[in-house]
């Protein structure tokens, strides 16, 4: 049987069973919802991010962007919630701090078919703090619990994703403080990046490599509340790394090895979650690539946007730098369509065939 045959031969069955599962929607339990997530990730994790993404693992939980309260409030709600059915599950998170607007967002969100929403009290960028919301919301942990209630208004699964600390603020009992006032308000998922946040004088680029990662708070949290849903985040490279981490929290957050190395979710739906599935090669996740990126192209989307996406398939293959570049020169050029990841394809293919033949 050809690849090509292989290939819609595993998307046939996967999605005669998306269908037996409405589409996926609250299809796990609770701890199975959450064993792995790829994290939000801005400017990364788009709506073309997560379909390419989605193509290796059926059962990872897939995060936006985060988008903020007001774009949400009083913007173009299309430009920033419409998504692919194909992502589920898949979450919005949005940044906020008014109660009242993060209602709204929620009720927004149950109405585009989120599976859950996520309010980002970990990131520290001085953007972030200027609006009010982001990490410097983790002093002000009754703001936080009051908006949390309010998105608990609307029937969606509301998760908080938060840090270890804040500045000076970074000992233990603060933290188990912070995430008691969330269970008291019923959050039942809490993901915690183990690491502090600094709000003046690094970057965020800095904030997440400079201050030391705790593993071992974030796993004291889950002891000190059982009850919870405890996600771990941070510094995690591979499944490997995930999988150690399973033993002691309920599910782990992978970040940008998951971006720069897509490929390592292949192996995540045997390995994370027990589904039977042959994982697809990456030649096959091209192959089951290109409806979508026909898709994109008869909607005068420029497959440069798709592109930037898809540059670290190969990563540690023979051909892994031909595709790169082939794929940087050309997506861009007037005209380009996905007829350049045929043709990268290609290129790599050779490549591949000269390694073998030698």
């Amino acid at each position: 049987m050809c690849k090509v045959a292989v290939v819609r031969q595993v998307l046939a069955i996967r999605g005669e069973r998306d269908a037996r599962e409405k589409n996926l929607k609250i299809k796990m339990d609770r701890f199975q919802s959450y064993r792995l997530s790829v994290a939000p990730m801005m400017d990364w994790t788009d709506r073309h991010c997560r379909v390419f993404h989605r193509l290796m693992t059926r059962e990872t939980l897939l995060y936006s962007e985060m988008v903020p309260a007001g774009a949400i409030v009083h913007g173009d709600r299309e430009r920033f919630l419409a998504f692919d059915a194909s992502e589920h599950p898949v979450a919005l998170q949005v940044g906020g701090s008014d109660p009242a607007d993060l209602e709204t967002c929620a009720r927004a969100a149950l109405d585009y078919g989120y599976d859950e929403i996520n309010l980002n009290v970990g990131c520290p960028s001085d953007r972030v703090q200027r609006g009010r919301f982001g990490a410097c919301l983790m002093a002000e942990p009754d703001l936080v619990a009051r908006c949390v209630e309010a998105m608990r208004r609307v029937q969606i699964e509301v998760t908080v994703k938060t840090r270890i600390g804040i500045d000076d603020q970074d000992s233990y009992e603060a933290l188990q403080s912070f995430v008691g006032k969330l269970a008291a308000v019923g959050t039942t998922t809490v993901i915690i990046h183990a690491r502090k946040a600094w709000l003046s004088g690094l970057s965020p680029k800095q904030n997440r490599e400079i201050p030391p990662l705790r593993y071992d708070l974030v796993y004291q949290l889950k002891q000190d509340y059982p009850q919870l849903n405890i996600v771990l985040n941070g510094g995690v490279p591979d499944l490997d790394a995930a999988a150690k981490h399973l033993d002691l929290v309920d599910g782990v957050m992978i970040g940008r090895a998951a971006y720069h190395d897509p490929y390592i979710l292949a192996e995540a739906d045997q390995r994370i979650f027990g589904d039977p599935l042959p994982v697809l090669t990456r030649e096959e996740v091209v192959a089951a690539l290109m409806p979508y990126a026909e898709k994109l192209a008869s909607e005068g989307v420029a497959i440069k946007h798709l592109t930037r996406h898809i540059l670290g398939l190969f990563n540690g293959e023979r051909g892994a730098r031909i595709w790169r570049r082939y794929l940087s020169e050309n997506a861009h050029l007037p005209g380009a369509g996905p007829e350049v990841i045929s043709a990268a394809l290609e290129r790599v293919r050779a490549a591949q065939a000269g390694l073998a033949a030698a």
